[in-house]
């Protein structure tokens, strides 16, 4: 039985989440003609977007019966956004509670491959406007949340790093320098990096195994975090960091 497809939405995008939806729904290895019929859609076409997946990696194809099946892929991305809504619930509490105790604005971010990724943030008034928001992906040279990233997480620095401000670090000299200061001290800053008259400051969240698994960063006016950042608004942060690292089931204390 065809599926009508939503004419006013992207019909490809509808069509390669079908696919996976009623590969999922057979739950085991199935033939081409097979998973055509069952979409109501031709061979050639579901073949076209079966080719995409398996390049992709979220589908598998027997090279001896020619069935395809799902990968794990999309297992481990489904188990990495439980992990985040699991971590994001003990979050919150700690991030209010460090934008009640310093007054700046607090954001909780992970690694991607492409930089960091702010899910959550807890914004409060400043008199420098944080304009950033979640969904935001942060260049690794250009924020505290990639410093922290580069010095624990073993991310790589791109290729071409681009200067936001004028105070963006983009020697890789000075950055290897500056991510080796980040790994002896367990906390980064960027003052003015991305944003002129913003600095940033973070600390790392680790999980039960000791492995990285995020940042607490507190940001606002230059002029008031200071440069460097003044030790107890570094205390508070660090506190905050540690404190969410133990309600994840770490021990080693490291931030």
């Amino acid at each position: 039985m065809a599926v009508e497809l939503d004419k006013s939405a992207n019909q490809s995008t509808q069509m390669a989440f079908l696919i996976v939806e009623v590969m999922a729904e057979i739950g085991k290895p199935v033939a081409l003609s097979d998973l055509a019929r069952r979409i109501g859609a031709s061979k050639v076409r579901v073949f076209r977007f079966l080719r995409t997946l398996l390049s992709m990696g979220y589908v598998l194809q027997d090279p001896e019966t020619e069935r395809y099946r799902l990968s794990y892929k999309l297992y481990h991305l489904g188990q990495a956004l439980a992990d985040s809504t699991d971590i994001l619930r003990e979050a919150r509490p700690v991030m209010v509670a460090l934008r009640d105790l310093t007054g700046f604005t607090v954001s909780f971010s992970q690694m991607e491959a492409g930089g960091m990724r702010i899910l959550d943030m807890v914004r409060s008034q400043q008199p420098v406007e944080i304009v950033t928001r979640p969904g935001a992906l942060l260049d690794f040279h250009a924020s505290a949340q990639g410093k922290i990233a580069l010095a624990f997480g073993g991310a790589r620095l791109a290729e071409t790093l681009r200067a936001w401000t004028g105070e963006t670090h983009v020697d890789p000299a000075q950055l290897t320098t500056e991510v080796a200061a980040v790994q002896a001290r367990g906390w980064a800053e960027a003052p003015n990096e991305t944003l002129q008259g913003v600095t940033a400051v973070s600390a790392p969240v680790y999980d039960m195994t000791g492995a990285f698994v995020a940042t607490l960063t507190i940001a606002g006016p230059t002029f008031i975090i200071g440069t460097p950042p003044e030790p107890r608004f570094v205390q508070a942060l660090t506190d905050a960091a540690r404190r969410l690292s133990t309600n994840l089931g770490n021990t080693d204390q490291r931030t």
